[in-house]
């Protein structure tokens, strides 16, 4: 016969065991206690009121004497899978661990009131009687800690489960072209997510998790096509949101405009563009920058156009084209008024008038053709938002 380690680690330090007498008693009478503590679970746990019939109630009957058995060394151990699942199966139910627990109490209670009267009656000795009710509780503990252990497990696989349905879902919302309505709305429902009227897209230089986490709503997030993304469903306020969450956070952030679910992808390609204008912890409205947006829509043709019409500054040094970039971008500005363009560089006067004397000298007619002066001034800004 096997000791089962609660009852034995018990033993053995205090060197008191129960006599075979009392160890045969108990045993006899395991199928009738096992069979009251399940009796009196379904009376006192009202979630277990209907569960504990049938078929199912006569597995656990079978579990919970097998249990017993294993406690007083009548049975080899097994491995704690078997309340690990017990666990597992009370988050599948939709219970909280709750109930479970208070089995686990009440199966401690009525296993050893029965089991202190037939050890006493047996002739055990109240110390031996003393520590058996120590290992019962100790047992029961172990049990209870390992159906956590399975409740846990649960937790995990349901939200990673929910994290990849979500995933399929975003990508799904944000495909070119649209999706099938009945396809995202199935996406949607195994996703857990209501699809709203109109929605907006974020795009972050970051992880998205922790800024969908501070903004309102039940907000989606995840890489698509190496970008990261969040889409925030009925969006209000997004905008004061998404600037103080970005500082917070410390990210540069872009908000795409609010639109119909069918125009998702579009509001997920301003976004994109605008974050590369924000600040180093900031976010930037999409909708409010729409001419630096159409800057950067054409980036090669962009940057045939900035060598173009830069190219008389190619053969200074970079200070000074940097110099002479900043005070042609100023004097675009400010209509040649020299004293304008002073207080924004912090320069004095006679600076602007050799800046200015140096650049008619580079540019010659382009600083006076209104055509030439357009294709300048879309390179300086642009240039000046890199």
């Amino acid at each position: 016969m096997s000791r089962n380690p609660a009852w034995l680690s018990y033993a053995e330090s205090t060197n008191t065991w129960l006599e075979a007498p009392a160890v045969d008693a108990i045993q006899a009478e395991l199928p009738e206690l096992a069979e009251e503590i399940v009796d009196v679970i379904q009376r006192e746990v009202a979630e277990y009121s209907d569960t504990l019939r049938g078929e199912y109630g006569q597995a656990i009957r079978l579990g919970t004497e097998q249990a017993l058995r294993r406690f007083i060394g009548a049975q080899e151990d097994e491995s704690p899978a078997v309340y690990r699942a017990l666990g597992y199966g009370e988050h599948q139910s939709g219970r909280s661990l709750d109930a479970l627990q208070s089995a686990y109490r009440i199966g401690a209670r009525v296993a050893w009131r029965r089991m202190s009267r037939l050890a006493a009656d047996a002739g055990a000795s109240a110390t031996a009687q003393h520590h058996l009710a120590e290992a019962m509780f100790a047992y029961i503990d172990q049990l209870a800690s390992e159906s956590v252990d399975g409740y846990a497990a649960a937790q995990l696989a349901r939200a990673g489960d929910l994290e990849r349905r979500r995933a399929t879902l975003l990508a799904t919302l944000l495909a070119a072209p649209a999706a099938d309505p009945e396809q995202l709305a199935a996406a949607a429902t195994e996703a857990r997510w209501a699809l709203p009227r109109r929605l907006a897209c974020l795009a972050v230089e970051g992880e998205p998790g922790p800024l969908a986490r501070r903004l309102s709503g039940d907000a989606l997030h995840g890489e698509l096509g190496g970008s990261m993304c969040v889409v925030v469903p009925d969006p209000g306020g997004l905008l004061h949101e998404a600037v103080v969450a970005a500082r917070r956070l410390d990210v540069r952030v872009g908000v795409g405009p609010t639109v119909s679910l069918a125009e998702a992808p579009r509001s997920l390609r301003w976004a994109g563009l605008a974050v590369k204008l924000a600040d180093r912890a900031g976010a930037v409205h999409a909708e409010d920058r729409l001419a630096d947006l159409a800057l950067r829509a054409e980036p090669e043709i962009l940057g045939a156009l900035r060598a173009r019409a830069l190219l008389p500054l190619s053969a200074e040094t970079e200070r000074s084209r940097r110099r002479l970039e900043q005070t042609l971008r100023a004097w675009m500005r400010h209509r040649g008024s020299q004293a304008a363009i002073a207080a924004e560089l912090s320069v004095h006067p006679q600076t602007v008038r050799y800046r200015v004397r140096r650049l008619r000298e580079l540019f010659g007619e382009a600083l006076t053709d209104p055509d030439r002066r357009f294709e300048l001034e879309v390179a300086l800004r642009s240039a000046g938002s890199d």
